[in-house]
């Protein structure tokens, strides 16, 4: 093999590299994990390694004795963070070169990246189930449902005020049932996104000012967007739709009277790709998080909170991030959830809009 190809394989490995000589120090990185790194090759070479990684685990002794015995190191599900971008859970592989002696190569596997295809897989399956109940609901349920309240108001016109109670219950519960139909129908309905060139902070704008309108009016917003983001390949309309639904969220978990804070940021992470069925990859290089500093998700629903009919509010029907979920897989796009008491932050991951279609938009 030549040193052409070496080099080429070398820049083309999906996952961030890092190579690493005697002192610990770094020699090399490849494009992957420059964008995992957030600083190019040149800024970084000859720096200590564990400067500009923090891991959560104590490697120093068993990187010495795997670089002593010339044998590969593996670290699973670790937190890895690089002082300018959060921690995440990542696998490690450490691994001796051939031909220069106390030199290693790191290989970081994200584990939200490796288990993409299997999440993505159950959320698509997960909304298929919910479109063929939306079906069934909406033509079994909804017709009797009307039958009812229209009964119960005929016979409250006879009633005593003690008698009326009952049927205003009856009456307000369909309506409060039927509401909960027209969601799911909502939600079974939703047309094929229309993809065309998106400039995503036009979406956030959007989103932050119709909430300071109105249901974030209590709300502080803080904006802290790349100015260099490219255009995004997806429907303006839909993303707004699910910006709108993630903010409404955070808005309503926050106290009402103090109010709360709620940080809308976007950046570019060259690494990120989801993993299809087929083995094939897709580029989701556009980032936004959707960050409040309310209460956290209820700890027993954060991993299932995406499924339709799961929701950590009192009266929620656990349709809306169903409905965000499934409008980012039909964008090819990926989303994911970090909650602690404190802080929640919503991250989606999207494609950039392709050359051709900037170029003719």
């Amino acid at each position: 093999m030549n040193q052409a190809t070496e080099i080429a394989i070398w820049s083309s490995l999906p996952v961030p590299a890092i190579l690493i000589d005697g002192a610990d120090r770094i020699a090399d990185m490849n494009p992957a994990a420059e964008g995992f790194m957030n600083n190019s090759t040149k800024w970084l070479i000859g720096q200590p390694i564990w400067d500009r990684l923090a891991v959560d685990a104590p490697l120093e002794e068993s990187l010495l004795r795997a670089r002593d015995q010339g044998t590969p190191l593996f670290v699973n599900d670790v937190d890895v963070g690089t002082g300018n971008r959060a921690p995440t859970v990542c696998s490690l592989h450490i691994a001796p070169i051939s031909g220069q002696p106390g030199w290693m190569v790191m290989l970081i596997s994200p584990r939200e990246l490796a288990g993409r295809m299997t999440q993505s897989h159950s959320v698509k399956s997960a909304a298929k189930s919910a479109i063929g109940m939306a079906e069934m609901l909406a033509h079994e349920i909804k017709n009797p449902l009307a039958g009812i309240a229209g009964a119960a108001q005929l016979l409250s016109m006879n009633l005593s005020t003690e008698d009326l109670e009952l049927t205003d219950l009856i009456v307000a519960e369909t309506r409060r049932v039927v509401k909960l139909l027209e969601q799911v129908e909502q939600f079974g309905n939703l047309s094929a996104p229309e993809m065309k060139p998106v400039n995503l902070h036009d979406v956030l704008d959007r989103a932050r000012r119709s909430a300071q309108l109105g249901f974030g009016a209590h709300m502080r917003f803080i904006e802290d967007y790349d100015p260099s983001l490219p255009l995004a390949w997806g429907d303006p309309d839909q993303l707004l739709q699910v910006v709108l639904n993630l903010v409404k969220n955070a808005s309503e978990a926050a106290d009402k009277k103090d109010g709360g804070r709620i940080r809308l940021r976007t950046f570019y992470e060259h690494s990120f790709r989801l993993r299809r069925a087929d083995g094939t990859g897709q580029s989701v290089p556009l980032q936004i998080e959707i960050e409040d500093d309310g209460p956290g998700l209820p700890p027993d629903i954060k991993g299932d909170i995406f499924d339709p009919f799961v929701s950590g509010k009192e009266n929620g029907t656990g349709l809306g991030l169903a409905l965000v979920s499934k409008i980012v897989s039909d964008h090819d796009g990926w989303i994911s959830v970090d909650s602690v008491p404190g802080r929640t932050r919503f991250r989606i991951s999207l494609p950039r809009a392709p050359r051709d279609a900037q170029e003719n938009d």
